[in-house]
């Protein structure tokens, strides 16, 4: 079965098509700037030359159907027929309470994805205009729907609730949720296939780090713990994200910058993380560049802070899980970025890390095993597939 698997931004949609016989990659690609006067279509093929197209994708409708007409291009295209898409995956970031696993997207899915709007006001719209439009366009289609939120729904409740009043909790579901759940799941079953190890009998501690970046505990298989909460600005210092921040100091810049709650959470979201420390990116490279080949104090800070805040909460989380048997780097940061491994694991061979310098050094996007063989704990680098897990979980559906 062929399966096309949709992310859905305000202003993007990516797009991959598998072939789930055996899940390769058809076509991958993207739009950019839906809903601007110059949209750009990039689509890759395995094999032969990247194609890239500029024009006006007036909305997400227009924008997907772009991407099936491109599909079916002859010289672009992988497919003879429409009818060979078996089904559609589309990532949705928030599925709140409601939503522990994929599923099959009905009206009534659809009236649940609405209601938790509120709960990620950027994200979720744009995640609909995605299922919307493929509804129109091939209302036949099987659709399913994996949630950023569902692997951690396995979560015990003193770790999810905040210690606000309870009232609140029950009244607007003000709680931790945590996100990137298909990566959070896809690198810790990887590494369990990887290592040839039981994976509801091991205690993992995934580190997906990339612009936006989450730590979870997975133990015995399931998330107990996670750094992103109701939004995905908690937890770690992130690119433009500030991370964990002391309410009280919050409060304070408002009363001194005049910030209301929309000023307040631009601030937060925005312009704080290592672009606000260092004031010169939010990209890791160039901080890195500036730090250790320009000499410059506030970029080697964010440096700095950014190892501290991974490491403190890769030991909080082996605390809570009673210890530790692997330690996975994702995500763009973690994957590229062997100085960034290397610095979080220093320091850690207290708790059984022995870290291999030879074969971190120079490693990227590759499966890898970054400790020495008579490592206690296993430090691994998974190249995460969100996609994957979408096409996985829908086929899954498909097969009931």
């Amino acid at each position: 079965m062929k399966i096309l698997v949709l992310n859905c931004g305000s202003s993007s949609i990516k797009y991959q098509l598998l072939d789930m016989t055996n899940e390769d990659v058809l076509a991958s690609g993207i739009i950019e700037r839906v809903g601007l006067a110059e949209g750009e279509l990039t689509h890759k093929v395995p094999g032969k030359d990247k194609y890239k197209q500029v024009l006006e994708v007036e909305n997400h409708t227009i924008g997907i159907n772009l991407i099936l007409k491109t599909l079916l291009d002859n010289e672009k295209g992988v497919l003879n027929s429409l009818e060979e898409i078996g089904a559609v995956g589309h990532r949705v970031v928030h599925g709140g309470e409601t939503f522990s696993n994929s599923v099959e997207i009905t009206n009534e899915v659809i009236d649940k994805v609405e209601e938790c709007i509120d709960l990620a006001p950027l994200h979720n719209p744009a995640n609909l205009k995605g299922i919307y439009a493929m509804k129109k366009l091939l209302p036949n289609v099987t659709q399913c729907g994996t949630f950023d939120t569902a692997f951690h729904q396995t979560m015990p409740e003193h770790a999810y609730m905040y210690s606000i009043p309870y009232e609140l909790y029950e009244k607007y579901k003000i709680r931790r949720y945590g996100f990137h759940g298909a990566s959070h799941k896809y690198v810790s079953e990887t590494a369990a296939e990887f290592l040839g190890e039981n994976y509801n009998k091991l205690k993992i501690i995934t580190c997906h780090l990339g612009n936006g970046a989450s730590i979870a505990a997975v133990k015995n298989g399931k998330s107990v713990d996670t750094s992103m909460g109701l939004t995905p600005v908690e937890g770690l210092m992130m690119g433009t994200r500030a991370g964990d921040l002391d309410l009280g100091a919050m409060f304070f810049i408002m009363n001194k910058e005049n910030l209301d709650v929309k000023g307040a959470n631009e601030l937060v979201n925005k312009k704080s993380g290592v672009l606000g420390i260092s004031g010169i990116s939010s990209d890791m490279r160039d901080i890195e560049d500036a730090a250790w080949n320009k000499g410059n104090h506030r970029a080697q800070l964010a440096l700095d802070m950014y190892f501290s805040k991974v490491k403190k909460y890769i030991g909080a989380y082996a605390a809570i899980m009673g210890g530790i048997d692997v330690i996975i780097f994702t995500g763009g940061i973690g994957e590229n970025g062997p100085e960034t491994r290397k610095a979080i694991c220093e320091g850690l061979e207290y708790m059984g890390v022995e870290f291999n310098n030879k074969v971190n050094d120079g490693l990227r996007a590759k499966l890898a095993d970054i400790s020495m063989p008579d490592s206690k704990v296993k430090v691994l680098v998974v190249p995460t597939n969100e996609e994957l897990v979408i096409a996985r979980d829908t086929l899954k559906i498909v097969n009931g």
